[in-house]
């Protein structure tokens, strides 16, 4: 693994340490904010093994996780017929992209992904795999938010001597829609205006950016 490698790489390797970083953050001060709380109601504390057996982590890891997929899977598959005129990040009015050519035409093309060479149903699922692979993400982090938001939703109605609740009555809850829905506007707020204020704005040096000197009216890259 030389230097070029690394900087071939660096955009991925770099926002994946950034994601480490935060995710061990996230852990250490959500286990101070749990047995805060354990305090404050006279329970024990709980070692950082304790505290992952508890659904407080996953409940808030996964929640954040749903909103972001739910957001790419959206994009992706929105911008494959929707037209936001002078952003990059829209296909240009009435213009046949790259992105529009067959697949099928490059089946002979030694340097073309296997799916393609391959062709058939396996090329029918790879030329929508960007969009399916985000969904399919998305209904995993739902799981994720739905039974680590359980185990805590469990957890509290027992500190309140309530009776146990089923997973159903937590997922019918305003809890978990208030959970969900707080993490899910935020995102399309941001994308809204990504995509908005990139018909105005500029940012030399970067791909999600138009040319400096292009002009509002200019669609696409």
């Amino acid at each position: 693994m030389g230097v070029q490698w690394i900087r071939d790489r660096g955009l991925t390797l770099l926002l994946m340490a950034m994601f480490v970083l935060f995710l061990v953050g996230q852990m250490l001060s959500g286990r101070a904010e749990y047995n805060a709380e354990q305090q404050l109601h006279g329970q024990p504390t709980v070692s950082m093994r304790g505290y992952l057996a508890t659904g407080h982590p996953w409940e808030a890891l996964f929640e954040n996780w749903e909103s972001e997929f739910l957001q790419m899977a959206v994009f992706v598959l929105l911008t494959t017929f929707l037209i936001q005129k002078g952003s990059p990040e829209s296909r240009r009015p009435g213009v046949r992209e790259l992105v529009d050519t067959d697949p099928r035409e490059f089946a002979d093309d030694p340097d073309a992904p296997w799916a393609v060479r391959r062709g058939g149903w396996i090329l029918r699922l790879y030329e929508h795999s960007l969009g399916l692979a985000f969904i399919l993400l998305f209904v995993i982090s739902w799981i994720g938010h739905a039974l680590g938001g359980f185990a805590e939703y469990a957890e509290d109605q027992a500190a309140h001597h309530q009776p146990p609740p089923g997973l159903t009555d937590y997922l019918t809850s305003a809890r978990f829609w208030f959970e969900s829905f707080q993490n899910w506007q935020s995102e399309f707020l941001a994308i809204a205006s990504m995509v908005w204020l990139a018909v105005y704005l500029r940012q030399r040096w970067s791909p999600e950016s138009k040319p400096v000197h292009a002009p509002h009216s200019e669609t696409g890259r």
